[in-house]
């Protein structure tokens, strides 16, 4: 399945609380629950006034659904072509 990076505007996100950051993570699963097909929400980085996440889904379709019916922002979405780090070096 495609994995997806998705850049959400949330002016403020870095100050959100341990209390809100759950409640956002609670509607992202009711979601993914109710969807009628695969979808994974695989981590999340808060950083400033965005919300960085990887998504796997069968498409970026689905992962705008995903943010409408959360009622979050889904910005920017790209599909990750490739994955590296210092691990590549040695491959």
């Amino acid at each position: 399945m495609p994995k997806y990076l998705i850049e959400r505007n949330i002016p403020g996100a870095a100050k959100l609380t341990p209390e809100q950051l759950r409640e956002i993570s609670a509607t992202s699963n009711k979601v993914v629950a109710g969807l009628d097909r695969p979808y994974n929400w695989i981590t999340s980085y808060v950083a400033g006034d965005k919300i960085y996440c990887v998504h796997e889904a069968d498409s970026a379709e689905t992962v705008y659904r995903h943010a409408r019916e959360g009622g979050f922002p889904a910005d920017l979405v790209t599909e990750i072509a490739s994955e590296i780090g210092p691990q590549t070096a040695r491959a």
